[in-house]
């Protein structure tokens, strides 16, 4: 007859396997005490230097405030350790909306006794106009922290600060380099700074980026590219009325153009061309002899803004009227930032990180709204590049409900220290 039980003799060593098995999926990993007690009593230091920041104003076309924000981080940097300079740009993309003069950034270099090369990149600029301080000073509320630009994004470069600050109090330098760089003109899609921070992050092994991270604090590993086109045609003016045939009609072939690229978008794969503001004409009663368009693209892919922009130049050939001159400036104002292996592979293991201290984290690999310098830092590197490090927080670009959310200030040190310690160690590869 079959036997029906297991023999005693290897009855307790199975038990035993099972008891253990059910046991480890019933506890919790635990968070590391020294560190999220440190994160703890960093929260009112960060507070206090998120204050001194919001307090000057530094929207993106005031250089004389870029420069005193500048000093300001470059002098808790130096405070830290690190090798600071402050950067004058010089290596600058001028697009359509570049201002004549920019502000300056911040690089700092931490080294220390390992290989692993990590880069932490915020920036110090705004939308915001001088004089508007008044309307968004700093004030704390409850669980909300309000200032002009606290959300977007002074929070991100307090939160790098504060980072480095704890790793120093933890006495922690197994990392090989750890680069600062945060840069004055992000809201103005970085003219000035981007190929600085393509080539500062070329060889690191992941770059993390303190942009909010939104109400719910996801981690983005992916964002939309954001491009311009500028269309403009020179026809010749002629009396509407009298001599219309004597004209050009530069608004006839600047519709003719618009039209024939229409069709140029590809949702199916996240292409957008959207032709958005036109102008031409100075007189109800003479034939128009300039006219131009502009429009909107978005993309998830380098690759297809260089194939919008070559499908573009193609179509300005076909011309409505021969004797008009078309012309068309395609400006990548921001790539796409494209999702990776490594940068899925870091992600992941935050949302571990996370659930030592009792909270779930989301992890978004599908692009959704704007672009940001995160992009650039991933066009040269195999490195995992993760955004949206920063705080939770709501209200960025608004005239007066800007703020961070104060309880996400320890669980965002803890994850980004940790992130830290464990790439540097090779716990988290």
């Amino acid at each position: 007859m079959p036997r029906l039980h297991p023999a005693p003799s290897v009855l307790g060593p199975l038990i035993a396997s099972l008891w253990l098995t059910c046991a480890a999926t019933m506890v919790r990993a635990e968070p590391v005490t020294d560190v999220h007690a440190l994160a703890q009593k960093e929260q009112q230091p960060l507070l206090d230097t998120l204050r001194d920041l919001v307090n000057i104003e530094s929207g993106s076309k005031d250089v004389e405030g870029l420069n005193q924000i500048a000093e300001r981080v470059a002098g808790q940097l130096k405070q830290l350790g690190g090798t600071v300079e402050i950067l004058q740009p010089t290596d600058i993309y001028r697009l359509d909306d570049t201002p004549e003069k920019i502000g300056p950034a911040v690089h700092a270099v931490f080294k220390g006794t390992g290989t692993k090369k990590i880069m932490l990149i915020a920036h110090m600029d705004t939308v915001y106009l001088k004089g508007m301080l008044k309307d968004q000073p700093f004030r704390i509320d409850g669980d909300k922290a309000y200032g002009l630009g606290i959300a977007d994004d002074k929070q991100g470069v307090a939160l790098i600060l504060h980072t480095v600050a704890l790793l120093q109090k933890l006495s922690f330098r197994d990392y090989g380099t750890l680069t600062v760089l945060t840069n004055g003109d992000e809201e103005i899609s970085s003219p000035g700074w981007r190929s600085t921070i393509t080539k500062f992050a070329s060889d690191q092994d992941a770059v993390f980026s303190f942009e909010g991270g939104g109400m719910d604090g996801t981690l983005r590993l992916a964002t939309s590219g954001i491009g311009s086109a500028y269309l403009s045609v020179q026809g010749k003016s002629s009396h509407a009325g009298a001599r219309p045939e004597g004209g050009v009609n530069a608004l006839y072939e600047l519709s003719h153009q618009v039209l024939q690229m229409k069709d140029l978008s590809k949702p199916e794969q996240g292409l957008k061309l959207n032709w958005t503001v036109s102008k031409s004409g100075t007189n109800r009663n003479v034939i128009p002899a300039d006219a131009t368009a502009q429009a909107d693209a978005r993309a998830l892919k380098v690759s297809d803004f260089d194939e919008l922009e070559k499908a573009l130049q193609d179509k300005i050939k076909n011309r409505l009227l021969p004797d008009s001159k078309v012309a068309l400036k395609f400006e990548v104002r921001r790539p796409p930032l494209e999702a990776n292996e490594a940068s899925r592979r870091v992600a992941a293991y935050g949302k571990t990180i996370y659930g030592e201290i009792g909270m779930s984290l989301k992890v978004d690999e599908k692009a959704t709204g704007g672009g940001t310098d995160a992009a650039f830092a991933a066009l040269k590197t195999s490195g995992a590049v993760v955004e949206g490090m920063g705080l939770s927080g709501f209200g960025a670009h608004s005239n007066d409900a800007e703020y961070v959310q104060v309880g996400s200030i320890v669980p965002r040190l803890y994850l980004a220290t940790r992130m830290i310690m464990d790439l540097s160690t090779g716990k988290l590869k």
